[in-house]
C-alpha cells in the first residue's frame, strides 16, 4: 500500500463562510432604537414534561461505543499481503537504442534484450494492507477478495501485533469475499453474523479496520441507505451504505450493529479524492456473506445454482398488460421470463416465456437481481418451487437446480479453443462466438449465441449504451443462434428499405431492447 506523507489540515480565516441565518431575525442598529415602551406582561410559566425513560441498550453497546469497541477489537485483524505484479506479455518497456550496424554495443544489447526488442521483464513485488475479522476460534477470517487478490503470501496481524501466516480457504470475485485460515497462537475472540435484512436506515453502526495501515481503528455512524447497486447493477449488488468513516485499508473489516453483531463487510467507498472518506461507504450485507462463507467452508468455492431463464423487469405497465392484480403482487415486483435456454432445467420443468415469477422457494421476488440471488443460493441438486402468474392464474412449478458451471455446450472447451471464433460486425457492434476466454472475462454462460467484444466510438450502438460483454439474444424478435445471424437479419432489413432493427440485449441477466442503426453498411477492414 502506498502511503502518503502526513500533511496538516487547517483552514484560513478568509475561507470560512458563514451561512446567512434568516429565521425571523432582524438586526437593528443601536442609533435606530425606539424609546422604551411599557413592559410587556410576563409570559406564562413553561410547562415541563418528564421525558420517557430511555431503554438500556442490549449487548456490548450497553455502556456506549467505548465498551463495545473494547469487547470487539480483539476479533478484528489486519491483513498484509504480497505478490508479484503481472507484467504485460513481451516484457518491459525499455526499447532497444538505435545503434549503427556493426557497433561494438550492438551484440551487447542483442544479448540482454528479448527478440521483440525489449528488456527482459523483472518481476515486481507488490504489497497491500486490509482488514478482516475472526468468525471461528479455530482461526477462520473473513475479508474482501480484492484484499488478497494475486497474493502469494498472506499474513494475519492480531490486535497484540502477533504476525501469523494464513492460507486461502476460498475466494469469490463476484461477491468480493474471501475466507482465510491460520493457526491460532493463543485463544481467539470470534464474532458472529447478524441479520442484515433487519437493519434499518438510520440505525447506528460501528466500523473497525486498518485505515492507511494505522492498525485497529474505530469509527461510528449510521446506515445511510440500503440495497445500493454500485457496479452497473451487478447481480450481487445489495450494499448497505453508511456514513461511518471508511478509508483505504478498511476493506474487509466488519460493520457492527449495537449488539456487536457483524451486519456488513466494508468493501468500497465513493470519494472524489484519492480514497479519502467523504461519508459514503458501502458494506456487503451479512446475509449475503453468510451463504458464501458456508460454501467456502464446505467446498472451497461457491457453487451457484442455475435453471436457465432470461429475465425482464416487470414494471406496472407490464403487470397491467399481463393482468396481474395488485392483490397478488405489489406493482413493480416479480420478474418476467423473456426467454429460456433450450434444454435447461426451467424449460424441461415447464416454465414458459411470458411467465411472471413472483416467489422462489416461498420468498418474494422483488426484481431480477433478487431472483438471480435466490436461484444462486439454492442447493445444487435440489428442486425449488417457482410461484408464477400465467394466463390470469397463479401456478407453481418445481424446477431442479444444477450448478452454473456445469452448463452444457455443443462444442467442448478443448475443441472450442482450437477453432477460430465466428465474428460479425453490424452497426458499430463487433460480436463473437462465446469462447472460454470471453465467457470467463465477461461472466456469461457459454450457451449464449454471441458476446459483444467491441463497440465503435460515435456509432448509434455506443449512444445506446451497448458495451462489451453484452449478449444480443434477438433481432426483430427472431432468436439468434450465432453472430452471423445478426448479419443476415440486418441485411434482410436493409433490403426491405429499413434503417434500423430492434435488438433484445442481455446484460448480467437483465434484458432491454435497443434500436440499432443499419442504414450504412460497415466498411470492410483492410
Amino acid at each position: 500500500m502506498k502511503m502518503r506523507r502526513w500533511s496538516r489540515i487547517g483552514f484560513s480565516r478568509a475561507s470560512v463562510v458563514l451561512g446567512s441565518m434568516a429565521v425571523g431575525m432582524a438586526i437593528v442598529p443601536s442609533w435606530a432604537a425606539t424609546p422604551a415602551a411599557t413592559p410587556a406582561p410576563a409570559p406564562p410559566p413553561l410547562v415541563t414534561q418528564t421525558p420517557p425513560p430511555v431503554k438500556n441498550l442490549e449487548g456490548p453497546a450497553a455502556k456506549g461505543f467505548a465498551a463495545m469497541a473494547s469487547h470487539l477489537l480483539p476479533s478484528v485483524v489486519n491483513i498484509s499481503t504480497s505478490g508479484f505484479l503481472k507484467n504485460d506479455e513481451g516484457g518491459g518497456d525499455q526499447d532497444v537504442p538505435q545503434l549503427p550496424p556493426g557497433s561494438p554495443f550492438e551484440q551487447f544489447f542483442k544479448k540482454f534484450m528479448n527478440p521483440k526488442g525489449q528488456a527482459p521483464a523483472t518481476p515486481q513485488r507488490s504489497a497491500a494492507l486490509g482488514s478482516g475479522f475472526i468468525i471461528d476460534p479455530s482461526g477462520l477470517v473473513v475479508t474482501n477478495n480484492h484484499v488478497i487478490a494475486d497474493a502469494d503470501q498472506i499474513t494475519v496481524i492480531l490486535q497484540d501485533n502477533t504476525h501469523v501466516p494464513a492460507k486461502l480457504v476460498g475466494h469469490d470475485k463476484a461477491t468480493d469475499l474471501a475466507l482465510l485460515k491460520f493457526k491460532p497462537p493463543h485463544k481467539l475472540t470470534a464474532v458472529s453474523f447478524g441479520n442484515s435484512d433487519a437493519v434499518r436506515t438510520g440505525d447506528w453502526v460501528m466500523a473497525v479496520g486498518n485505515p492507511y495501515g494505522l492498525g485497529g481503528s474505530v469509527t461510528a455512524g449510521i446506515i445511510s441507505a440500503r440495497s445500493r447497486a454500485i457496479n452497473d447493477d451487478g447481480p450481487y449488488d445489495d450494499f448497505l451504505q453508511t456514513d461511518a468513516p471508511i478509508n483505504k485499508g478498511n476493506s474487509g473489516g466488519p460493520l457492527f450493529d449495537l449488539k456487536g453483531r457483524v451486519i456488513g463487510i466494508n468493501s468500497a467507498i465513493f470519494s472524489p479524492s484519492e480514497g479519502g472518506s467523504v461519508g459514503i461507504g458501502f458494506a456487503i450485507p451479512a446475509n449475503l456473506a453468510k451463504h458464501v462463507v458456508e460454501q467456502f467452508k464446505a467446498y472451497g468455492r461457491v457453487k451457484r445454482g442455475w435453471i436457465g431463464v432470461r429475465l425482464q423487469t416487470v414494471n406496472p405497465s407490464v403487470a397491467r398488460a399481463m393482468g396481474l392484480p395488485d392483490n397478488v403482487a405489489a406493482p413493480g415486483t416479480g420478474t418476467l421470463v423473456g426467454a429460456l435456454d433450450s434444454g435447461a432445467p426451467a424449460a424441461r420443468a415447464g416454465i414458459r416465456q411470458g411467465d411472471i415469477v413472483l416467489r422462489v422457494g416461498g420468498q418474494s421476488v422483488k426484481d431480477i437481481r433478487g431472483l438471480q440471488r435466490l436461484v444462486d443460493d439454492a442447493t445444487v441438486g435440489d428442486k425449488i418451487n417457482l410461484d408464477i402468474w400465467r394466463d390470469g392464474k397463479l401456478a407453481t412449478v418445481s424446477v431442479p437446480v444444477i450448478e452454473r458451471d456445469n452448463q452444457s455446450s455443443e462444442v467442448d472447451a478443448d475443441q472450442q479453443a482450437t477453432l477460430a471464433p465466428q465474428t460479425a460486425t453490424v452497426g458499430g457492434l463487433v460480436l463473437s462466438e462465446p469462447t472460454p476466454a470471453l465467457t470467463q472475462k465477461y461472466q456469461v454462460p457459454d450457451t449464449v449465441p454471441n458476446v459483444v467484444v467491441s463497440v465503435a466510438k460515435g456509432s448509434l450502438a455506443a449512444s445506446q449504451d451497448l458495451k462489451p460483454g453484452d449478449v444480443v439474444l434477438e433481432a426483430d424478435q427472431d432468436r439468434l443462434k450465432g453472430p452471423q445471424d445478426l448479419t443476415e437479419r440486418s441485411d434482410a432489413a436493409r433490403k426491405a428499405g429499413r434503417k434500423s432493427i430492434v435488438l433484445l440485449v442481455s446484460r448480467a441477466g437483465a434484458l432491454h431492447y435497443v434500436l440499432l442503426d443499419i442504414a450504412a453498411k460497415e466498411k470492410q477492414a483492410s
